[in-house]
């Protein structure tokens, strides 16, 4: 079984809830350099991969199996089973900007984001007009700086927002790291992705008695 995570921390995660889920890897996954990794009895390949690129290589079947954040999931549209909700990686994805900056009769938004497929949903669905700019950096300068009146975003604590006199105006979702599935391999591979299911599920319960236990 092939499963694209995305890098950094959610890859990290991953790898710790396959292995207390039973399935245990080299420790060359630490070594940034590797792009592919096998489990050490050979039945799992982790592939690392930028996260917003997760839902394609599973979409397009060079992945069984992914590992990404809700809002990647939702901001591409993927043609993907979503299956199991990890319950770690969690956040909201938020309207946000200047206390005044979004009034109940608003009928038209400028909007800055990395997220432009969710935001232009959002904001038709409710009626209102937008011209959205798509951002890769700090989208909270936007608003401070005059290029939008709102901004959408995944916020944690909300600290940043708030050092910069931003708040949270409305929320769209809350986000947490989620397993999506190739429908091919779901179909043809339906007793690997379940064992898969089970031995990540088994590494969040693992997870959470040990929490529960401390």
């Amino acid at each position: 079984m092939k499963i694209a995570v995305a890098k950094g921390r959610i890859a990290e995660k991953a790898r710790e809830l396959l292995s207390e889920g039973g399935i245990s890897f080299p420790d060359t996954l630490y070594d940034e350099r590797k792009l592919v990794i096998s489990s050490n009895d050979g039945d799992f390949q982790l592939l690392f991969v930028k996260a917003s690129d997760v839902p394609t290589y599973v979409e397009k079947g060079a992945a069984d199996i992914g590992i990404v954040g809700k809002d990647t999931i939702m901001e591409d549209g993927k043609d993907v089973y979503e299956l199991q909700d990890l319950g770690f990686g969690q956040c909201q994805l938020v309207v946000a900007g200047f206390p005044d900056s979004f009034p109940e009769d608003t009928k038209s938004l400028t909007v800055a984001t990395k997220y432009p497929a969710i935001a232009k949903a959002y904001f038709d669905k409710a009626g209102i007009r937008t011209e959205i700019s798509r951002l890769n950096g700090s989208i909270e300068l936007a608003p401070i700086a005059g290029l939008s009146d709102v901004i959408v975003d995944i916020v944690e604590t909300g600290s940043t927002l708030r050092d910069n006199g931003l708040v949270v105006l409305r929320e769209i979702a809350k986000v947490s790291t989620r397993v999506i599935v190739n429908k091919a391999s779901y179909a043809t591979k339906t007793g690997n992705v379940k064992k898969c299911m089970e031995l990540l599920k088994k590494g969040v319960d693992e997870r959470r008695a040990d929490y529960h236990n401390t």
